[in-house]
């Protein structure tokens, strides 16, 4: 990942010629000239117009400008003492389907104040996006779910200030990165378009707004970022995770991989970007698969074995009570690696041993026993679960090829491969490689980079050039509609075992 220069950042110190009367220029027209000496003239609001002349002879005609882009225009929202310790604050929002996590930043220092996460109330009304579409699709449904989310905002911005014990009204900017559903939803925008032929949203740019038309506790002055969408599987938060990435800024051809409630890639290089999107993370997560769960404390997320016996680990060090997207991964690559299921993914009884047992009259395995669960009860995999999970890495591997593909590169031309998300995060590229999900490359060509979505909405609180640098990208990106590729579908036929039905593409998996 390449290193980030921010620019000018968005608090600006400033020292003014004294009037007199060889000069004199009116107070604002002297403030304002004299910024204009750091980028575009600003336009200042009102407010300010009524303290400006008083403070600025208070401060000695020196001050720090607090300023934002409104489309072509810089915003000079408000004025601080340049002696004072009065912190201008910003706030990073990664608004997720699931969940919400929430940075605060010293827009001055470029400082990390405090984080928070939380889930989005929206699940509420709906687990999944098209639930929550279809319910917003009334007048009162979409106000439902405009509210949920801003309050849920609005608590989050209360609880970071407690946490750094700061005022909010100091929140001078708040970015917001997400997919286009919700960011559509979070505005309160119709978003019924989005999943009906020919899906169109009503904006790809939204653009930066005034903070108090969807929260409640920020400066007056505050200003509300969102991210630029492509279209209606391609949004803001892909865009945020590029710009954090900086694939767009090399010059070696590099892969971004998101995986979330979609499968998110991005390929290109300084030149060119492509992108597509698919269903690929359901199955790891819960609602789809029987098993697997959001992460959360005692939920399994590491799996290996040792002998005949399994180790699993939980978050907490709690009890397990049950497993997530990363300890499902883990599980299969043991399983398929020992022999316990065979290349379709199916349970193999002689092998599992006495860990092999019927639930509802289908096989499952055993992976805790009920006396060593948080719940009292065994917890088990059932053969619909690897099902899912065989579909599911089978959409992942599939995504991946048809991409690199399209542009006529294959895996070993890729300089890197960024893994951000849930998926970037937790997941062991090792157990994912064994089952097939992701190619079977050299190790250090993976690198994880977290949070690209929360990581870019901070970038954007950083400093003037990402702006204009998030609308390049997305004028850049070509977007591949993966649901009119006529050889997707074989593709994906192909990937549905383990490793896969040509073991000459994962050369390093060897079961044991």
């Amino acid at each position: 990942m390449i290193r980030h220069d921010h620019g000018l950042g968005w608090v600006r110190p400033v020292r003014l010629s004294m009037p007199s009367l060889s000069d004199n220029s009116a107070d604002m027209d002297r403030l304002l000239r004299a910024l204009s000496g750091t980028g575009p003239c600003p336009v200042a609001t009102f407010s300010l117009y009524q303290k400006v002349s008083r403070l600025l002879r208070q401060w000695d005609f020196a001050a720090r400008c607090v300023l934002f882009q409104e489309g072509e225009q810089l915003q000079l929202l408000d004025i601080l003492d340049p002696q004072g310790t009065e912190k201008a604050l910003g706030v990073a929002v990664d608004l997720g389907t699931t969940r919400i996590v929430m940075r605060l930043v010293d827009l001055e220092c470029r400082e990390i104040l405090a984080e928070t996460v939380m889930d989005n109330p929206q699940i509420g009304l709906g687990s999944d996006i098209l639930t929550r579409i279809h319910h917003a699709s009334t007048d009162s449904g979409a106000e439902e779910l405009k509210r949920l989310v801003g309050q849920a905002v609005d608590d989050g911005l209360e609880t970071l200030c407690l946490q750094a014990g700061l005022p909010i009204e100091g929140i001078y900017v708040v970015t917001v990165s997400g997919n286009t559903a919700m960011t559509h939803l979070f505005m309160g925008l119709p978003a019924e378009h989005i999943i009906r032929e020919p899906y169109i949203p009503v904006t790809n740019t939204p653009g930066t707004r005034r903070v108090n038309r969807f929260l409640q506790n920020t400066h007056p002055e505050g200003r509300i970022y969102f991210f630029p969408n492509i279209g209606s599987y391609f949004g803001g938060d892909l865009i945020s995770g590029i710009l954090y990435s900086g694939i767009h800024r090399l010059n070696e051809t590099s892969l971004l991989v998101d995986v979330g409630t979609n499968a998110e890639v991005v390929l290109g290089n300084r030149d060119w970007l492509v992108g597509c999107a698919g269903a690929a993370g359901p199955a790891l997560e819960g609602g789809v698969s029987s098993m697997g769960m959001t992460a959360g404390a005692g939920v399994i997320d590491r799996v290996s074995i040792t002998g005949e016996d399994f180790t699993v680990t939980t978050i907490d060090q709690l009890p397990p009570v049950g497993i997530c997207g990363s300890g499902f991964i883990d599980l299969a690559a043991v399983l398929f690696l020992t022999g316990m299921i065979d290349a379709k993914g199916k349970l193999v009884e002689p092998a599992c041993g006495s860990r092999y047992i019927q639930e509802h009259g289908l096989p499952a395995l055993v992976v805790v026993a009920a006396e060593s669960s948080g719940t009292g009860s065994a917890i088990t995999v059932s053969q619909a679960s690897l099902d899912s999970l065989v579909r599911s890495k089978a959409a992942m591997y599939t995504i991946l090829e048809t991409i690199v593909m399209k542009v006529g590169v294959g895996f070993g031309d890729l300089e890197k491969i960024y893994v951000a998300g849930t998926f970037g995060a937790y997941i062991d590229p090792e157990s994912a490689i064994s089952i097939g999900m992701i190619p079977d490359l050299a190790r250090d060509r993976y690198e994880k980079i977290g949070n690209s979505s929360l990581e870019g909405a901070t970038l954007m609180l950083y400093g003037d050039r990402y702006m204009k640098e998030a609308d390049a990208i997305r004028d850049r990106i070509t977007y591949v509609e993966l649901n009119v590729d006529q050889d997707f579908m074989i593709r994906f036929s192909g990937a549905k075992f383990i490793p896969h039905t040509d073991p000459d593409l994962f050369p390093t998996v060897r079961k044991k």
